[in-house]
């Protein structure tokens, strides 16, 4: 009977399958179709090795999924429109042999034979993924770090397919977040808690830096958001001991350190830029720079950065604890979209499932539109958001920095709002900053918080 029998690779080497588990996984979906659900947590049509195993699995589980019934018989009518096999009659043939090759005890089976359907297909994928990146290692034209981050992504890739969830009992549920909402109470609650911005009305605002939260920071040029981001991560890196990763697609790794070692050794940026230091300053510096290089702080200034390339640095960094992203309208996607807009929406999208893969918080600062000038009233609203696309959808944390003395010289230049304009995690609200420039620095003002 002719067959897809094909069982080795380009390099003539056996692949990893097993024939049994895979026709005992179809038949028992065409005896008990009830066991397609439980089936279809572990396992996708392209898991199985031979193409009519694929095509097979791919009819039962649209039957499946249009609420048709399945049966031997109704499975064979549409094998037959499909073309799965070559005759009517090697298809019934075949049905039939799945039907007989099942074990009398299938039902209490089915998962355990499709989870070796799955765990042939890893390996598989891992050997694809191999011979991959030997094959891109051969090329003369090849660069060892492209190579790194492409066999990273590719072992991540494989191993995100693994973590599959499935729906649970709100019984299970509700004793997960029983036993979450113990240690967040007990004596290490701080290991389970928001990373704290260093800001306390902030943190009591937002809950701190949660992990997998999309984080976006957004202000008018000059206003200070990047200080902010770099105040943030300086306060995370030295208070919980975990590393900070920023990435700066418009400073350059030296124009951060400055910043940072100014807002650290609170001596003025213009000094650091100027040459133009005392005795006290460079003891200042010297301190600054003993606590800054004890951080976890990492620093990519890669003008051109994908999300892609973003997780695949991430990837090797040890107890990451926060990410921060200058800035989104300076991002690409990597690929070609005419519409700007998407393009931003995608970023924007795959940011957030960056943070919910890394279990992470990420912090992503962005521009807002003119618009704000042009009104009497300069406080940001969602919709100043420049190319928001999804923006707002996919963040979970939208915060507005302001500066009422950019737009009014009667206010003063010290006078800073943190305005949380969205919060999945509870109340939106302005919290009082104080700005000082010389230091590029922001700072608590006590009893700031004030409610919309």
């Amino acid at each position: 009977m002719p067959m897809d029998v094909l069982s080795t690779d380009l390099y003539g080497q056996a692949l990893p399958f097993n024939l049994e588990a895979e026709q005992s996984v179809l038949g028992a979906l065409l005896l008990d179709p009830h066991c397609i659900p439980e089936v279809m947590e572990l396992i996708k049509p392209e898991y199985f090795h031979r193409t009519q195993h694929q095509d097979l699995y791919a009819v039962m589980v649209r039957m499946f999924t249009m609420g048709e019934a399945i049966d031997p018989i109704t499975v064979l009518e549409n094998v037959r429109k499909e073309k799965i096999f070559e005759t009517p009659d090697e298809a019934k043939v075949y049905l039939a042999r799945l039907a007989d090759v099942v074990p009398s005890t299938f039902q209490d089976k089915v998962r355990d034979y499709a989870a070796i359907v799955q765990e042939k297909y890893y390996l598989r994928s891992l050997i694809a993924a191999s011979r991959d990146v030997m094959d891109n290692a051969m090329d003369p034209q090849a660069r060892a770090s492209e190579l790194l981050d492409l066999a990273e992504q590719r072992i991540y890739d494989i191993r995100q397919g693994r973590q599959s969830s499935s729906i649970l009992p709100i019984s299970k549920i509700l004793v997960e977040t029983y036993d979450h909402l113990q240690r967040i109470s007990g004596e290490d609650r701080k290991d389970y808690l928001g990373l704290s911005t260093g800001y306390s009305d902030l943190d009591h605002m937002i809950t701190g830096l949660n992990k997998s939260d999309f984080i976006l920071i957004a202000a008018r040029p000059a206003v200070g958001k990047t200080a902010f981001a770099l105040n943030i991560a300086s306060n995370v890196a030295k208070q919980s001991g975990k590393a900070v990763a920023i990435f700066s697609l418009e400073m350059s790794k030296e124009q951060l350190a400055q910043r940072l070692l100014s807002s650290e050794a609170l001596v003025e940026l213009q000094k650091l830029l100027t040459g133009s230091l005392t005795d006290d300053d460079w003891v200042k510096i010297a301190r600054a720079t003993q606590t800054l290089a004890a951080s976890g702080i990492f620093v990519d200034d890669n003008a051109i950065v994908t999300v892609p390339e973003i997780k695949a640095k991430l990837r090797r960094i040890k107890n990451l604890g926060l990410v921060v992203i200058d800035y989104l309208q300076l991002m690409t996607s990597g690929r070609s979209i005419q519409n700007r807009v998407q393009e931003v929406s995608e970023i924007t999208r795959n940011l957030k499932l960056m943070a919910k893969e890394l279990n992470v918080p990420v912090i992503t600062l962005s521009q807002l539109s003119r618009s704000i000038e042009s009104r009497s009233e300069h406080k940001p609203m969602l919709s100043d958001l420049r190319e928001s696309g999804s923006i707002e959808q996919d963040a979970d944390i939208v915060m507005f920095l302001h500066r009422e003395a950019l737009y009014n010289e009667a206010e003063s230049v010290n006078d800073a709002k943190c305005i949380v304009a969205k919060n999945r995690h509870g109340e939106t609200g302005t919290i009082s900053l104080y700005w000082d420039g010389q230091f590029t620095r922001y700072s608590s003002v006590a009893f700031g918080r004030s409610p919309d």
